[in-house]
């Protein structure tokens, strides 16, 4: 799939198998730190296996500037059982020296302009507590804060909160139309509302 953005701005494009060396080196900056709840950074072969599962229904994207990967961004269930098809968790991660530069906004507004084709109505992000950035970061691009779990996480030796936010991105229909998986989307729709997603970070 090509961009329509210049070589030299910021692009935004599914994520392919090749890419999976350079999402695991951005994830391995947040192993140590309390962003990721994950102890231990996994192999190369288990992280694409896990990226591939997720792949298969939901969107993985990375952001580039001048052909170099900045940051990835992919969505999840939210739960499992069929009934919570029509949410879905976002998850985003850039390089640390590329935090400001609109690539996060982009892959979320990417994802979100996706998961509204895909049928999605209502997404959510994890937050942990203390993270003010990533708090910041959700209430600009619309979230609300509806839930604080309390002491629900233990890593590097401290008990942690984590604070949920939700944004509606589609209204909740009397008969929703099912999820439909991001493979079954039309390559030329994916583009625009990539690209879309890049003009209004800008």
């Amino acid at each position: 799939m090509t961009t329509n953005q210049p070589a030299d701005a910021l692009a935004l494009r599914l994520a392919r198998p090749e890419d999976m060396p350079g999402i695991l080196a951005i994830y391995a900056r947040y192993i140590d730190t309390t962003i990721t709840f994950e102890y231990g950074l996994p192999t190369l072969e288990v992280f694409a296996r896990r990226m591939a599962a997720i792949s298969a229904t939901y969107p993985v994207l990375v952001a580039e500037w001048d052909s170099r990967l900045v940051g990835y961004a992919y969505a999840h269930p939210y739960r499992e059982r069929e009934a919570y098809q029509w949410g879905a968790e976002l998850s985003v991660y850039l390089h640390p020296d590329d935090t400001d530069r609109g690539a996060g906004s982009a892959l979320y507004r990417g994802l979100m302009a996706l998961l509204k084709a895909q049928n999605v109505c209502v997404v959510y992000g994890a937050v942990t507590g203390g993270n003010e950035i990533s708090v910041r970061f959700h209430e600009k691009l619309g979230f609300r804060l509806f839930a604080t779990f309390c002491n629900t996480g233990y890593k590097n030796g401290q008990w942690l909160d984590v604070l949920w936010y939700e944004r509606q991105i589609a209204e909740f229909m009397a008969t929703p139309a099912p999820l439909v998986p991001i493979g079954k989307l039309d390559k030329p729709l994916i583009r625009r509302l990539l690209d879309e997603a890049v003009g209004r970070a800008n």
